[in-house]
C-alpha cells in the first residue's frame, strides 16, 4: 500500500464516503450483497479532501499519460474532479453524459476538444467499470483518442480488470479496496473477523452474499 492510497483511503473513511458494515449488507441496484457502500459525492463537500484527490489524480494522471492534452468528466459525480484536474493541469475540459441530450444539439460531450484531443476520462468509482466504459466509447464514436481512465476507489471486482482487458483501455485509482480495509484495520474500525470477511466479499461476491438470502 502506498502512501497516497492509505492517505486517500483515511480521508474517505474519516469522512464517511465510505461504510463499512459486513454484518448487515447493503444491496445495489444490481442485487448484489455488498459489504461496502461508497459516496464520493461526498468528498467534494470537503475542500482539504478534494484537494488532495485533485493533487493526486493531477500527479498520477501525468506519470501515467504523459501525452494527455485534456480531460473529461463522467457524468455527474466524475465532472467536479475532473474540473479541479484540468484546473491544476491547465487542460481543456469536457464532460460525458451517460447518453445524448433529447432535445438541442443532442450532445453527448459538452465543452471544447482541439483536434486530435488525448482524452483522460476521470471517474469517482470504479465497480465494474461499466459507466465510465460507456462513456469512453461515446468519445470514442466522436473520434476522440482516449488514452485511459483515472479514478478516486475500485472495489478491485474480477469483472472490473475483465472490462477494461475487452476495451483495450488502462486505468489506474488513486485508492482501492484493499488498501481500505488494511487503513480501516489499522485504525481499530474493523475487528479481523470483519476483515477475514470483507476479504471473502472481494473474492466471490456473489457466493458471500448467499449467507444472507
Amino acid at each position: 500500500m502506498t502512501k497516497l492510497e492509505n492517505q486517500i483511503a483515511s480521508d474517505l473513511l474519516r469522512i464517511k464516503a465510505v461504510t463499512l458494515r459486513p454484518e448487515a449488507p447493503f444491496t445495489w441496484a444490481s442485487g448484489l450483497k455488498s459489504p461496502i457502500y461508497t459516496d464520493n459525492r461526498l468528498t467534494i463537500g470537503y475542500p482539504d479532501v478534494r484537494s488532495k484527490i485533485a493533487a493526486g489524480l493531477a500527479q498520477e494522471i501525468v506519470a501515467h499519460y504523459p501525452d494527455v492534452t485534456a480531460i473529461g468528466g463522467v457524468a455527474t459525480a466524475g465532472i467536479p474532479h475532473a474540473a479541479l484536474v484540468a484546473n491544476l493541469l491547465n487542460l481543456p475540459l469536457v464532460y460525458i453524459r451517460s447518453k445524448p441530450k433529447d432535445h438541442g444539439q443532442g450532445r453527448q460531450i459538452e465543452g471544447h476538444l482541439p483536434e486530435e484531443a488525448k482524452l483522460v476520462v476521470i471517474d469517482d468509482l470504479l465497480s465494474t467499470g461499466g459507466s465510465v466504459l460507456s462513456a469512453v466509447a461515446a468519445a470514442q464514436k466522436d473520434g476522440v483518442n482516449v488514452l485511459g481512465v483515472a479514478a478516486i476507489f475500485s472495489y478491485q471486482l474480477a469483472a472490473v480488470t475483465a472490462n477494461f482487458a475487452k476495451a483495450d483501455l488502462p486505468f489506474f485509482t488513486l485508492t482501492n479496496y484493499t488498501a481500505l480495509i488494511q487503513t480501516a484495520e489499522a485504525q481499530g474500525a474493523i475487528t479481523t473477523q470483519q476483515l477475514s470477511s470483507l476479504h471473502q466479499w472481494r473474492e466471490n461476491p456473489a457466493k458471500w452474499g448467499d449467507r444472507f438470502q
